[in-house]
């Protein structure tokens, strides 16, 4: 008796080629959310200013111990979310959006902004975008925002975070 072996094989190639590309367009959002999750501690649309990054305090995957962090995990659903960062003085900063996919929406810099602080404004698409910000199109209405300011002086964290502290993100 001769089997057929063409189909369970077609099967097979068909059902492990689905199970990859469902791994890989998953893989990223599962990612977001947990990390979502770990860093906004219930905390939403609001920034959170951590302490220097030591051995016994990484929230996330090795983050550099020269660099002072604050995070903002951000929800579009009732409406756009208004971000405005202080700018540090002789320090270089940066503010990163990432999607619920972990893409990079936006990034800007002291070297952007000409040492002023940065307005941003976190939409959806047919969101209003209030006068005086710059608008971020997102895809998704979950996502994370990051500033980083770096410190060349450990000395210098009691300035930069008095500083840093001034910046918002909140819910318009």
């Amino acid at each position: 008796m001769k089997r057929n072996w063409l189909l369970p094989i077609l099967v097979g190639l068909i059902t492990a080629g689905a199970a990859w590309h469902g791994t890989l367009v998953a893989t990223p959002y599962a990612l977001m959310s947990a990390a979502l999750d770990k860093i906004a501690t219930g905390r939403v649309n609001t920034f959170v200013f951590t302490q220097p990054s030591t051995a016994d305090n990484q929230p996330i995957v090795r983050p550099s111990p020269d660099l002072s962090y604050s995070t903002c995990v951000f929800d579009l659903a009732n409406g756009p979310v208004l971000l405005d960062i202080e700018p540090v003085p002789d320090h270089y900063w940066s503010i990163s959006i990432f999607d619920a996919r972990t893409d990079v929406a936006a990034v800007r810099s002291d070297r952007d902004t000409g040492g002023k602080s940065a307005r941003l404004a976190l939409i959806r698409k047919g969101m209003a975008v209030p006068k005086g910000y710059e608008p971020v199109a997102l895809r998704y209405d979950k996502g994370l925002a990051l500033i980083r300011i770096l410190m060349t002086d450990a000395a210098d964290f009691p300035t930069i975070d008095a500083i840093r502290r001034k910046s918002t993100c909140k819910q318009l």
